[in-house]
Parts: structure tokens; C-alpha cells; sequence
């Protein structure tokens, strides 16, 4: 299961299901989860730990130190879930500090040239799209969507089911359900992201209901949370409310 080419630590710890392809490099404090597939020229390194059934594809860079210059060479850490894809040339970086984690998710999607920096956490069922970067602490919840070459400040939060769009950039929190194009440009809900998580119409509804409410009409996000409504609407007004970066606001296509 492991090409005579691939270069390992001893200090490595693979599970004997794990597979390991030509020119690999995998160094000390890394350790690989049952079923793993390490494609050619994969580097891991860092304090890095993959769950089972990760698949890497060749050139990925995995758990290597944080772009940042108050680092120290310190033995910081990234934890990586369960079936994850990370295709070629992916790098996803390791935390800055031994006090906090960079943690990704299981069943996440990343493809080619993605990035994910230090401190960020990532969750599940998500897809970052060729070229996608995110900045270090951003936090992207569950079934997040990044197309192509779209850019994720530092520190930002993205919600569940949020969508950006191809060369899209966000430097304010992206409220969950909702989709951006441009920079900090919301146009609206994700619908098809809602539709093919099973939320049904009613649901729906409410939910663009309270978009226009907030953004189209200027209601107060607090007077909002005091009615009755259902969960999904509440967690879209509850992570407006949280914003410490403000969030993006509505922007028609015609009005720019």
C-alpha cells in the first residue's frame, strides 16, 4: 500500500489501510486514518491529522506552517474529518498558535488550487471550486458553496447553504441561505442550495419574507426575533445579530 518511492517518518503514524502513492512525503507528527488514499507528491506535514477515507490528489500540500508573521515555529495543529476530496495543489495550513486548531470538516469538496489558511474552520458538505481561497479564522459553516476564484476575508463568517459566485470576495460576514456576487453584493436567497437541501416551500417562503424585511425594507434584526418564526429564519436574523464585521448588504445586478 505504500510506493517504495514515498518518503515517511517513522515517526508517522499510518493506519494499515492507507494508501501512498509515488514521491509522497509524509513527515513526523502526521497522522493518516483508515482508508486514506495519499496520491503522488503529496506533502503532509505539521501536527497534521486526516480522518478515514480522505482521498489527496497529487500536489497537495497539507498541514504545512501558517502565512503569517508572527509565527514562531511553534507545533501548531490541523485536524482534518472524514471523506474529504482534496484535489491537485490544494494547500490547507495549520494554526499559528498551539492554542487554537485550523479544523476542517468531513465531506468536504476541495478543488484544485483551493485554499484554506491558518485558524479557519470549516465544516461539512462543503465545495471550494478551483481557486478559491480562504483567509485565516474565517469560519464557513455546512453546505457552503465558493465558485470559482472567489476570495473569503480574514476572520469572516460564512453561513449554512450560503453560495458565492464565480470571482466573488467577501471582506463582511455572508449570512446562511443567502448567495453574493461582486464584492459584499447579496442578490437574494440561494434557492436552488434550499431546494436541493430538501427545505421545503413554506420554509422558503418565510425565509425571503425576512430577506426583504432586513434588506430590502431596513426592519430592525431585533424587533424581528422577538415574533414567532421557524428555525431556519431565526438562524439567518441570530447570525446577523452575532456580526461583529457587519454582513454584506443587497445589491441588485442593475444598480451594481
Amino acid at each position: 500500500m505504500i510506493h517504495p518511492t514515498a518518503i515517511i517518518h517513522p515517526k508517522a503514524e499510518l493506519h494499515e489501510t492507507a494508501s501512498i502513492g509515488p514521491y509522497a512525503v509524509i513527515e513526523a507528527g502526521v497522522t493518516v486514518g483508515a482508508g486514506c488514499e495519499i496520491g503522488p507528491h503529496v506533502h503532509l506535514t505539521g501536527e497534521t491529522t486526516l480522518g478515514k477515507n480522505n482521498r489527496l490528489h497529487t500536489g497537495a500540500v497539507i498541514g504545512d506552517a501558517p502565512q503569517d508573521l508572527k509565527y514562531n515555529d511553534e507545533p501548531t495543529r490541523l485536524r482534518i474529518g472524514e471523506d474529504n476530496v482534496i484535489r491537485e495543489h490544494v494547500t490547507l495550513h495549520r494554526s499559528n498558535s498551539p492554542d487554537e486548531d485550523t479544523v476542517i470538516g468531513s465531506h468536504n469538496f476541495f478543488m484544485a488550487h483551493s485554499h484554506v489558511g491558518h485558524n479557519a474552520v470549516v465544516g461539512d458538505h462543503n465545495i471550494f471550486a478551483n481557486g478559491a481561497l480562504v483567509g485565516g479564522h474565517a469560519v464557513i459553516a455546512d453546505r457552503v458553496f465558493l465558485s470559482g476564484n472567489c476570495s473569503v476575508h480574514q476572520f469572516v463568517r460564512i453561513g449554512t447553504l450560503a453560495m458565492m459566485q464565480g470571482n466573488a470576495a467577501v471582506s463582511q460576514d455572508l449570512p446562511p441561505f443567502t448567495m453574493v456576487f461582486g464584492v459584499n453584493k447579496l442578490c437574494g436567497l440561494n434557492i436552488v442550495g434550499l431546494r436541493r437541501a430538501g427545505i421545503g416551500a413554506e420554509e422558503r417562503t418565510e425565509l425571503k419574507a425576512c430577506y426583504r424585511r432586513v434588506f430590502l425594507e431596513g426592519a430592525k434584526v431585533a424587533e424581528l426575533l422577538a415574533e414567532s418564526m421557524g428555525g431556519r429564519t431565526r438562524e439567518l436574523l441570530e447570525f446577523i445579530a452575532a456580526s461583529e464585521r457587519g454582513v454584506c448588504a443587497h445589491a441588485s445586478r442593475k444598480s451594481g
